[in-house]
């Protein structure tokens, strides 16, 4: 079988992201538009592990390594609901670094496990994010522009991923993402419902 690289990504976030836009779209026709309704765990515990759950399947990537000021993150684990308790236990929580609570069910539907696990932690938010994502490739990149609304609020995502770092590091350069920060959709979501502050002088905002 042929190994699955994981690839590095560049993300960042904006309220328009002007320039850029109008660079990836003469670079690269669109060539997917994807959107989706995802829930994201959001844990004060941890900042290293993504855990969303999208169509009722659960999937967790944790932080690999940050090179040249690209990220590079590896599937942890999938799962789909109904879930066992036993799986939450000992393949979920210890993802997000915080107390275990005490399981009630033996199996848990989507709306018992955010109801009745994640609803009552004092350390545990699940967070609403809708994606309507634009495809394009740049410098054999996959890119992505995307309007992003979390918990209602809006914002715009641009994206870089590869392999391949020096040619994520040419394409940031050829649509100008090289003078934004890279920021992660678990920082974002932290910035955004107030779980982690905004740096000074940030051009993330949210609408």
């Amino acid at each position: 079988m042929t190994e699955i690289k994981p690839r590095f990504e560049f993300r960042a976030f904006s309220q328009d992201f002007g320039i850029v836009e109008e660079k990836i779209r003469q670079l690269s026709p669109v060539e997917k538009i994807r959107e989706s309704l995802e829930v994201y765990i959001i844990s004060a515990g941890n900042n290293e592990n993504n855990t969303k759950i999208r169509d009722n399947k659960m999937d967790i990537k944790v932080f690999v390594q940050e090179k040249q000021g690209l990220e590079q993150w590896n599937p942890r684990m999938k799962g789909e609901f109904p879930m066992r308790a036993e799986m939450i236990r000992d393949e979920v929580f210890p993802a997000f670094e915080v107390e275990t609570p005490e399981f009630k069910r033996d199996v848990y539907t989507l709306k018992q496990y955010l109801n009745e696990i994640i609803k009552p932690h004092p350390d545990l938010v699940a967070v609403n994010v809708f994606k309507r994502r634009f495809a394009f490739t740049i410098n054999g990149c996959i890119a992505e522009i995307g309007e992003v609304y979390i918990n209602g609020a809006k914002i715009m995502t641009a994206n870089l991923e590869s392999v391949d770092v020096e040619a994520i590091l040419q394409a940031k350069k050829m649509v100008e993402l090289d003078k934004y920060e890279n920021v992660n959709y678990l920082l974002a979501i932290k910035r955004v419902i107030g779980m982690e502050p905004l740096p000074e002088n940030s051009i993330f905002r949210a609408v």
